[in-house]
């Protein structure tokens, strides 16, 4: 993929790249316990660092809807729910894991299409190139940041979740 700062084509890949992970969990010619892992780590990193990074500025936006906004984060913290019951599953490729992969595919996509055509549609409508790449900065700091502290580890879920 081109090499980017914009927040919007920086969200955009990882939307891709957690598709890519879903395809591979569902897979049984793959490493599926590993695309869990990498999905895990890209998935809470990804919404910690809009939650930190980009929503709040997004929402200084006349032209963006603050309840869009919330409402993407409430849906991380629906992602985030499923993620820990798929990571607790104990057996890969059980009928249990299927379920509740499932689960995270329908929680993960919902939440990335609406935000497809709102929040990230809105930012390209209305914020300038040059702020979308301060933003896509900030966005790529923070959830590099949150992947050298292993945010995807089952524990670091479970707080996230319980909290």
């Amino acid at each position: 993929m081109a090499d980017t700062q914009d927040v919007v084509e920086l969200i955009l890949q990882d939307h891709r790249r957690m598709e890519d992970l879903f395809r591979q969990m569902r897979s049984v010619e793959a490493d599926r316990a590993g695309a869990l892992r990498e999905f895990a780590e890209l998935l809470i990193a990804h919404a910690l660092a809009e939650e930190a990074k980009v929503y709040p500025a997004l929402k200084r936006y006349k032209n963006i809807d603050d309840e869009e906004v919330e409402h993407g984060e409430h849906e991380h913290d629906e992602g985030n729910q499923a993620l820990l019951d798929l990571l607790e599953v104990e057996e890969v490729g059980s009928d249990d894991w299927d379920e509740k992969l499932e689960e995270l595919v329908e929680a993960v996509t919902h939440h990335a299409d609406e935000e497809e055509r709102t929040i990230l549609n809105g930012a390209r409508e209305n914020v300038a190139m040059e702020r979308r790449e301060e933003l896509g900065l900030a966005f790529r700091q923070e959830r590099e940041r949150q992947l050298k502290a292993g945010c995807g580890s089952v524990d670091n879920v479970r707080k996230i979740v319980e909290s």
